[in-house]
């Protein structure tokens, strides 16, 4: 463990402190999923109290936003890391967001990860070893920005690398925040990359970045950031075993050991309130079940279903395998079969996307499928569903039943990570032990009698609608646990010397 890096000097009294919040998603601009919605949140939560600034890459879609983006410093090339830029850019409400400008990496079509059509960039390494090492090169030169970062927050495995240089180049000790969003997603790379990417050979071992052979960004991040937190209580502890450790339950095991683990859940904001949302029509609050039931019709003429008394079921997800997509087109039956409507919205893995298209081909006029994504439609369908189906295999948090709740939609999900600490079952939504068809099936049969028990289930959406988690809430954890990271004098946590992966 290395103990004799430069101590940044003490916070003045009066000033804020100063935070470089690291991601790869920001909703103003780019979002693949929750982690576009905190970016975008969690900054701005932290205020007053925090100058908290974004660092992420200078995507096309940030790019073409119309927003002034003006130069502010330059970085050379390293090793197989092409040289950059960054720019500065101010939203609208005054955040300011640091912007890694590097047209060959950044500047392309499709998503902050791959293309159109789902596929990951071969250059991934390259393109996410550029971020961290531009965020390194932040920490370690306050003059470079004029701008002394005071901590670095961390976000999934493509910043991982950041702990890791601001610890390899030892020129200044910043404590530092590492955020799990999803464990599944590592970025695993060959052992080869590490001379390309900069990366010392003497950090290629069991207690660093190697992970079985190969070199994991993710790990990289848990092996040398000061904190590790994930976005719920539930996944915290769930992410220590096997069974969703990814791999990695050894080592994560270990940081919760030595309390160096902690899980804290996320909020929403102001933005998600249906009274005010300029993408419903017409708006409604609790108990304005008109207003609820106007949007419902609305959501079915979108879609093209016909008329009908029954409930409205959505799915507003990624289509991917860990959301149990499967299983939700193996129920369409029973769903359709008993008066129930279906509508989805989102886009993913190109065979769960198929599947989703056949099942509406097979069920024309109940079942609406809309491949791609929209924010307003889907804050419409939040708004005019009855039920949002979540039968996720595994949910580090979940951010979709939170906004359904907000909007009167009762989720309907496994009980796993962030969704048994969100949903209550029985009075804010509805939840099943068993990750099979029949306990999804059986849950889904309760949601049929209790849609037509009016009195309670009008009782849990104002359940729902009332007990949403605000990030006036959600906040309050990360302010002490900044407080406490900046209160540390030295490094707590180096490169491992136990025998974990």
């Amino acid at each position: 463990m290395q103990t004799s890096l430069p101590r940044l000097r003490p916070v003045a009294p009066g000033r804020d402190r100063r935070v470089l919040f690291v991601t790869t998603e920001i909703a103003d601009f780019i979002k693949a999923g929750g982690l576009g919605d905190v970016s975008a949140a969690l900054p701005r939560a932290l205020k007053p109290g925090y100058d908290v600034r974004v660092l992420m890459p200078g995507y096309r879609q940030i790019l073409t936003a119309g927003k002034p983006i003006v130069r502010v410093a330059q970085l050379p090339a390293s090793h197989a890391l092409p040289a950059c830029e960054i720019g500065r850019l101010v939203c609208d409400d005054g955040l300011i967001v640091y912007l890694v400008l590097c047209p060959s990496l950044y500047d392309r079509d499709g998503n902050a990860y791959g293309d159109d059509f789902g596929v990951g960039w071969a250059d991934n390494d390259i393109r996410f070893a550029r971020l961290a090492l531009a965020a390194a090169a932040i920490v370690n030169d306050p003059a470079l920005l004029e701008w002394q970062v005071d901590l670095l927050h961390l976000n999934d495995w493509a910043t991982g690398l950041t702990a890791g240089y601001v610890r390899w180049l030892g020129r200044r000790y910043v404590p530092s925040v590492y955020t799990i969003h999803n464990l599944a997603y590592q970025g695993v790379f060959g052992a080869d990359r590490l001379e390309p990417l900069g990366i010392p050979p003497s950090a290629f071992h069991i207690d660093g970045v190697e992970y079985y052979g190969q070199l994991s960004f993710m790990k990289t991040g848990l092996s040398y950031a000061s904190h590790v937190t994930t976005v719920s209580n539930n996944y915290a502890r769930e992410i220590t075993t096997p069974e969703f450790g990814c791999g990695l339950d050894g080592l994560l095991a270990k940081r919760a050991l030595e309390g160096r683990l902690s899980g804290l859940l996320n909020g929403i904001d102001d933005r998600w309130d249906p009274r005010h949302d300029t993408h419903l029509s017409p708006n409604f609050g609790i108990n304005d079940w008109h207003g609820k039931r106007a949007n419902t019709q609305r959501v079915r003429r979108m879609f093209g279903l016909d008329p009908s008394g029954g409930p409205l079921f959505a799915v507003v997800s990624r289509l991917v395998a860990q959301k149990g997509l499967d299983l939700t087109c193996e129920i369409a039956d029973t769903l359709v079969g008993a008066g129930g409507q279906l509508v989805v919205i989102g886009r993913g893995e190109y065979a769960i996307e198929q599947s989703l298209v056949a099942l509406a081909a097979r069920y024309p006029g109940q079942i609406g499928v809309n491949i791609g994504f929209d924010e307003g439609e889907a804050r419409q369908i939040y708004a005019g569903s009855d039920f949002l189906l979540m039968p996720s295999r595994f949910e580090p948090c979940g951010l979709s039943q939170l906004y359904a709740q907000r909007f009167g939609s009762l989720p309907i999900a496994h009980r796993t990570g962030g969704l048994a600490d969100t949903i209550q079952d029985g009075i804010n939504g509805l939840l099943f032990d068993e990750m099979t068809l029949e306990a999804y099936r059986a849950t889904l049969r309760r949601a049929f009698d209790l849609f037509h028990a009016t009195d309670l289930f009008y009782a849990m959406r104002r359940a729902a609608m009332a007990g949403r988690l605000h990030w006036r809430q959600a906040v309050v954890p990360y302010r002490r646990l900044y407080a406490e990271l900046l209160a540390e004098t030295t490094p707590a946590t180096g490169s491992y010397h136990g025998s974990v992966r």
